[in-house]
């Protein structure tokens, strides 16, 4: 897990030592991402500079040390990331006669590439990856990034340069980048907490997209191609659907998921796993500890607030499964205090609360292991979102209604505040009451009468209409929502599974974790991402994954052979902090700051006489706008700590 970075000149205005002083500036950004060493490539004649810096996992030798050559000489990498067949792979290419210095799973990327070429490199590789490889005999550069979007990869023009980075504080470091703010970058992130790719919040840059590759040649000319696409996967899959009965498909799955955890059970450093006591990380965390000769080391955080505080579950688990385990219990005073760190870390506008415990699990396991594992993807896969089981369920039988009755039942809603649904509900037993039940009752009174993607797009958006905010913006439109693509899925689960799989689950479950856990130079694996896992999961029927009301049918049944049912079993959290309370109450001073309506003015990119409105209901209890206005916070938070002189509207 590393950093990496660069730039291609085509004119070939720097010399050797001006194109290596470049690149360095730009690593010196990408220092938390791998503190253990760096390295500077450059080639004056081709106009090229690679930058690397290292995070030591596999071999922690200068054997493994990049930017690599490979033994022929034609090809150099800069790479983040881990490939978790490197050993198949180095005995095939040993049995044609390479030889190996070392034993990092670098050395056999690039001698892959001397063997089969990049393109059949990147087809046969098993794991998390963002990459660029020079083609010294072609001239030609090539940056890659993993299937599912894991790691970061960002690429543009800059003054004439093509420049990398896994993150967007390098390219602050080369002379005429103009960070201008890209208004429909904006407008999209108001609307669903992140900018989705290949968008980004500066004009010039764009997030190159997961399973996606782009050659560049010696004159910069670009071409972008795509070697795995999630939408043929997931219409392969369900045209082919998996021809077996409950018994053997949970076999089927186990025998995957044991190996790709196993997989990512490999490193020289220590390792660990993190552990919410949810259905994912307890799947993940068993089947570890099942193939562990030793007692995992699993960690968890939790809070004093009891409807946010997962930590009691997770010790649960790991007692039955009997880890090592480590908890910290965060005060409120301790969580807020990580706030104004965050839009360094996270680059861009983040809005995703959750990015607050998962910085502070990721400190905390730091201070044990260089590697954890991570649970994430299972929602997504195997159909675990409420959107997904409960509110598809509902919303398509109300949407039978009349237009009249529909829009009587969303007045009906409407009338009380989602603090008095709240204490309505309050009579209901715990397992059988939702968090903030409030809230999702005025979300579903927003899509009563919408058809499949207005109703997802209020889902996943605290406010559908807020790209409204951005004077000169266009609504956003995300490729999922194109009438070719959602006329290709024949139900709307599987139409959301798939959006939430190339916008959510990388753009922002993914990014959260990367940028969280890099922070703290901390490698975060995450094997329910094997893309053999998804290209199986995509194969399931709907009847596997939802049944009984439930979500992850499947991955349930497995985690029962590990787990009590008794122990897992209870309504979905989620991984969040208490927001609302938080902004009427300790951190109201600093949001009152922040959406001061003279500065909004001044700086020209958001409208503040509708923000004022929400904050204010905010604050009486009248609407719970946390999220909205957790967006609009950390925009305003990001864009005065990046040099808000220098950020002109575009």
């Amino acid at each position: 897990m590393c950093g990496i970075a660069g730039l291609l000149d085509p004119e070939r205005r720097a010399g050797g030592d001006a194109l290596e002083a470049l690149a360095r500036r730009m690593v010196d950004a990408l220092r938390h991402r791998g503190p253990d060493g760096h390295g500077i490539w450059a080639d004056p004649e081709a106009g090229l500079a690679l930058g690397h810096a290292r995070l030591s996992i596999i071999d922690l030798s200068s054997a493994g040390a990049q930017p690599m050559h490979s033994a022929s000489g034609r090809y150099v990498l800069s790479y983040n990331g881990e490939v978790y067949n490197a050993g198949e792979l180095r005995a095939e290419l040993e049995r044609q006669g390479h030889r190996f210095r070392g034993h990092s799973d670098t050395e056999v990327i690039v001698e892959g590439f001397a063997a089969w070429g990049v393109a059949d490199t990147v087809n046969r590789l098993i794991g998390m990856f963002a990459f660029a490889v020079f083609d010294r005999k072609e001239r030609l550069l090539t940056l890659v990034r993993d299937r599912l979007g894991i790691k970061p990869l960002y690429w543009g023009r800059i003054d004439g340069r093509v420049a990398f980075a896994s993150e967007l504080k390098a390219f602050a470091a080369l002379p005429g980048f103009p960070p201008e703010i890209d208004r429909d970058a904006l407008a999209a992130y108001l609307c669903t907490g992140y900018v989705p790719a290949p968008g980004c919040i500066y004009r010039g840059i764009e997030k190159l997209e997961p399973g996606a590759m782009v050659e560049i040649r010696a004159d910069g000319a670009a071409r972008a191609d795509r070697y795995w696409s999630a939408l043929d996967v997931a219409l392969r899959g369900r045209a082919v659907p998996l021809e077996a009965d409950a018994s053997e498909a949970c076999a089927n799955l186990e025998t995957l998921l044991t190996d790709a955890v196993t997989r990512r059970m490999v490193a020289d450093v220590p390792l660990g796993v993190f552990l919410s006591g949810g259905i994912d990380s307890s799947t993940v965390t068993a089947v570890m500890q099942a193939n562990s000769a030793i007692p995992v080391k699993s960690f968890s955080i939790g809070f004093h607030e009891q409807g946010y505080n997962e930590a009691d579950a997770a010790k649960a688990v790991a007692n039955h499964l009997g880890t090592d385990h480590t908890e910290l219990y965060v005060t409120a005073a301790e969580a807020q205090s990580v706030v104004p760190r965050l839009p360094q870390i996270y680059d861009e506008p983040f809005g995703d609360v959750s990015q607050i415990p998962t910085l502070l699990v990721s400190e905390m396991t730091r201070k044990h292991v260089t590697v954890a594992l991570s649970g994430d993807g299972g929602d997504e896969l195997f159909a675990g979102y409420n959107r997904y089981v409960q509110g598809h369920r509902a919303a398509r039988a109300l949407w039978r209604l009349p237009v009249p009755l529909s829009g009587a039942a969303s007045q009906a809603i409407s009338l009380l505040s989602p603090r008095q649904w709240d204490s309505v509900l309050g009579v209901l037993p715990a397992r059988a009451r939702p968090r903030q039940a409030g809230d999702k009752l005025h979300k579903l009174a927003a899509v009563l009468g919408a058809d499949t993607s207005d109703y997802y797009r209020v889902l996943v958006s605290p406010w559908a209409d807020a790209w409204r905010l951005v004077e000169g913006a266009r609504r956003p439109e995300p490729a999922p929502f194109a009438a070719d693509i959602r006329s290709r899925f024949r139900d709307g689960l599987a139409w959301m599974q798939y959006a939430d799989t190339v916008t959510y689950l990388p753009d922002d479950i993914l990014t959260k974790v990367d940028r969280a856990s890099m922070a703290v130079s901390l490698e975060a694996r995450v094997p329910l991402l094997d893309h053999r896992v998804v290209e199986f999961a995509w194969r399931l029927p709907d009847a596997l994954k939802i049944r009984g009301g439930q979500g992850k049918w499947l991955l349930r049944q497995l985690l029962y052979k590990y787990v009590p049912k008794a122990l897992v079993e209870r309504p979905k959290m989620g991984f969040g902090v208490p927001i609302d309370a938080w902004l009427r109450g300790p951190l109201r001073g600093w949001a009152d700051d922040l959406l001061d309506p003279a500065a909004m003015v001044q700086a020209g990119f958001l409208d503040p006489v509708p923000i004022q409105v929400k904050w204010d209901e905010h604050l009486s209890g009248r609407r719970n706008w946390q999220h909205f206005l957790w967006n609009v916070l950390m925009f305003e938070a990001w864009r005065r700590e990046q040099a808000p002189a220098a950020l002109a509207g575009a």
